[in-house]
């Protein structure tokens, strides 16, 4: 069964659209990445500076290694200026 997460990025202020152009290249490693089966990146309508991803991944295990990955190869590091607090990881499970 597939594992959904969604991962908010609340930017600083003025940043979202520079976020965006580190993130959204970024994706394409995302989506080659073991047992990624989609992602995709939204923009809060009423503020610019909140970036979500809605992830699908064969497991949750991929994720949290596909996590640690970006953490080793320093893409946290590179992002973390542009955020005005850690990025929030919401593991969902269907309710139906």
């Amino acid at each position: 069964m597939s594992h959904t997460a969604l991962v908010e990025f609340q930017c600083a202020p003025g940043k979202g659209a520079e976020f965006l152009e580190i993130l959204l290249p970024a994706l394409a490693d995302t989506r080659a990445y073991e047992g990624c089966e989609s992602i995709e990146a939204y923009v809060d309508q009423d503020n610019p500076d909140l970036v979500v991803l809605w992830e699908k991944w064969a497991a949750r295990e991929n994720h949290q290694a596909y996590v640690a990955w970006r953490t080793e190869t320093g893409l946290l590091d590179v992002i973390g200026p542009f955020m005005a607090e850690p990025p929030r990881f919401i593991h969902l499970a269907s309710a139906d």
